[in-house]
């Protein structure tokens, strides 16, 4: 056998190894529901509110936005470890393991709670803007990045002094953001339709980039290692993916109404977009270049916020029950159903 055709056999046999390894970590039997775990009203909290799902697969321990609190729950179990409480209106938490500490953004008081990730205790907050909202932990300059919706700003802070270093100008409202490790932290401006990219060492926006046909982006991801972003819009109701490094659109798929989170994991190539509709749209990444639908999962209605713990592969999303909507108005002509108070749940879908 010449060079030439052992060099043809070897990658034959790559390419089989590849395929048959991808086959594996895709959901042959389907995910479905495993645990339900049900809490009750969050303390002085008189409407029922919950918001992003952040994972520690590491430490086992799963943090839930919930109204004026955050829950911190048992990845394995759903045993309620904590609750860091006295908030106002909750929605992200980040995390910086490195340093010990977590940050809470709290929209209702313009600030990010900074805690210690070990005792749940916390240890000071940071001014930061009205609608404080997704928050993301960038490793490579060790800075959290605060998303300030009504405000169009982020608030940018050292993670380990927990100072604030400065404001990045959006002009437009952020949404979900994720950084890349590399020094970019990528953010969803749903009110312009494009994902802006931000240097997080000279804290300015060096590209925006449209993510047509999606509209309204909200719920963002990425494969840090083949550069892509996975933005998800809700008018019209679409997933993207782009290249991290110029924008291009390379593939879309039709979505579920009101998506709100966007979870990649390396170790499957599978993407998972939750709705407000109740449903897990779930894609395998084929190639960096080709995507494909494995299944669409049934959750519940309002269940539009995601967690993938890594460890076991297991989905969190949490809802509540909801009432009837209310009678349509001029100002509200479409009103939404309301959940109803204390009866916040997680649910916990596998295969």
């Amino acid at each position: 056998m010449n060079l030439s055709a052992v060099s043809r056999t070897v990658w034959c046999l790559a390419l089989s190894l590849s395929a048959i390894l991808a086959f594996a970590y895709l959901p042959q039997g389907g995910y479905h529901l495993l645990k339900k775990y049900p809490f009750g009203a969050a303390e002085g909290s008189s409407r029922e509110y919950f918001d992003y799902i952040t994972v520690d697969s590491a430490a086992r321990r799963v943090y839930l936005s919930h109204g004026t609190e955050v829950k911190v729950i048992d990845a394995d179990g759903g045993k309620l470890i904590g609750n860091i409480s006295g908030l106002k209106q909750t929605h992200g938490v980040a995390l910086a393991s490195e340093f010990g500490r977590g940050f809470i953004t709290d929209g209702g008081q313009g600030k990010v709670i900074i805690f210690d990730l070990e005792t749940l205790r916390v240890v000071g907050e940071a001014k930061a803007a009205p609608d404080a909202d997704s928050i993301v932990y960038d490793p490579a300059s060790k800075r959290v990045f605060s998303m300030n919706g009504d405000s169009k700003n982020s608030t940018v802070i050292d993670a380990k002094s927990g100072n604030v270093l400065g404001t990045v100008d959006l002009d437009g409202g952020p949404e979900f953001a994720v950084a890349d490790s590399t020094g970019n932290v990528y953010v969803n401006i749903e009110d312009k339709g494009e994902v802006a990219a931000i240097d997080s060492s000279t804290l300015k926006v060096k590209s925006r980039w449209p993510v047509a046909p999606a509209g309204g982006p909200t719920a963002l991801a990425i494969d840090t290692q083949h550069r892509r972003l996975f933005s998800s819009g809700r008018e019209p109701a679409m997933l993207v993916v782009m290249d991290a490094d110029n924008g291009k659109v390379i593939q879309s798929f039709p979505i579920t109404a009101g998506a709100d989170a966007n979870v990649y994991e390396p170790e499957t190539g599978l993407l998972f977009v939750s709705t407000r509709a109740g449903m897990i749209h779930i894609f395998h990444e084929d190639s960096p270049d080709k995507f494909s639908v494995v299944e669409t999962l049934k959750t519940e209605f309002g269940a539009k916020t995601m967690g993938v713990d890594t460890k076991t592969h297991n989905l969190f999303v949490d809802t509540a029950d909801f009432g009837p909507a209310a009678a349509p108005t001029k100002e509200q002509p479409h009103p939404r159903p309301a959940p109803i108070l204390g009866t916040f749940h997680v649910l916990v879908y596998g295969r």
